[in-house]
């Protein structure tokens, strides 16, 4: 696993953040948040995905007063995302369990105390959130949109809320390019200790926001830095889940579902190892327990990589093996290697969360 950088811990409803906390997934619904049936719709189908918290903006108020039926509906930890007029996040705090917000752009110190008096009485934390496009005049005037300019911004608005005696923060720092995004985070994690929430931000379609999401977050989760993500997808909010999960897991920070061992198409494979993969993917979809398995297509590299896998497979000819941990537990025909497999992957799950 890898050495997250210490941080303080927080609760976003019942989700801890920070700490020794499992880093958790977010996301955003895109529906108006006063359109309560969609908006519900929506985070209910993050829940299912896998989602641990969710946010909805609220540029009016009446989208604020929204939120109360929002969250009588749903199980998710809610984040109200509010910009410029502290009244909302005041109508807010009564029912959400965390406010994301610029301190800067809420206006006056009074009008900035009152959001702090609200989320106090409430325990709810704030969100810091800096975007490079959005930072304010001072910084953008000084620093351009930099990530010397981000980390100021942060640390102005850290200070405006600790000066008011208020700590339960998460700061985030989110460009739409990842060498800024990276250099900021890496820039002011030294420099306090809250959670970080990451992100690149409009990182554009899937396969673009995955391939930017994946070298940015991934870079920084290997430095040990973030305690929540957000992959920021154009599309379906499913996706962002899937993407996230994968960086979490691929990346060493998380320990959560298989990790799927195959190699690439090539003139040696002796199988319709392109089926056969997708097939065992779909069937191990609800599989959370942390195995390594193996399915190779040639005798070069099968047996090395299943000797080191929990299961694998090792195709042949129009045969094949299923081994465990090494040590072959089937010798059959290619039609039923897949099946044979998923049995094993199953079985070895289930003593895995016996254990």
């Amino acid at each position: 696993m890898i050495n997250r950088v210490p941080t303080k811990k927080i609760y976003v409803g019942d989700v801890a953040v920070g700490g020794d906390a499992p880093i958790s997934v977010q996301s955003m619904t895109y529906s108006r948040t006063r359109d309560v049936k969609h908006t519900v719709e929506q985070i209910n189908r993050l829940h299912f995905a896998g989602c641990d918290i969710v946010r909805c903006a609220v540029p009016d108020m009446e989208d604020a007063l929204a939120l109360k039926e929002i969250k009588e509906q749903i199980s998710l930890p809610l984040v109200a995302d509010i910009h410029f007029n502290h009244k909302l996040a005041l109508v807010a705090a009564e029912v959400v369990d965390c406010i994301r917000i610029n301190p800067g752009n809420i206006g006056s110190k009074e009008k900035v105390a009152e959001v702090v008096k609200a989320c106090k009485e409430r325990n709810l934390p704030i969100r810091i959130g800096v975007n490079s496009g959005s930072l304010e005049k001072q910084f953008d005037a000084k620093y351009g949109q930099t990530a010397e300019g981000m980390v100021a911004s942060a640390e102005y608005n850290i200070k405006y809320l600790e000066d008011l005696g208020f700590e339960d923060i998460k700061v985030s720092l989110k460009a739409s390019d990842v060498e800024r995004t990276v250099a900021a985070y890496r820039m002011l994690r030294p420099k306090n200790n809250y959670p970080f929430h990451l992100g690149v931000t409009e990182a554009g379609t899937l396969f673009h926001a995955t391939v930017k999401s994946s070298i940015g977050l991934g870079t920084l989760l290997l430095d040990g830095i973030g305690d929540t993500m957000r992959v920021s997808i154009t599309g379906e909010l499913e996706e962002e889940i899937n993407v996230a999960r994968a960086i979490l897991k691929d990346s060493g920070a998380a320990k959560d579902g298989l990790n799927i061992i195959s190699c690439p198409t090539c003139g040696r494979i002796e199988a319709d190892l392109v089926s056969a993969v997708s097939e065992i993917e779909k069937r191990t979809k609800h599989i959370t327990a942390p195995l390594n398995v193996s399915v190779m297509g040639c005798v070069v590299n099968a047996i090395g990589e299943a000797a080191h896998a929990d299961v694998a497979i090792a195709y042949g000819k129009g045969k094949g093996l299923v081994m465990v941990k090494g040590e072959v537990v089937a010798n059959l025909d290619e039609k039923d290697l897949v099946d044979k497999f998923v049995h094993e992957v199953e079985e070895m799950a289930k003593k895995e969360k016996d254990n």
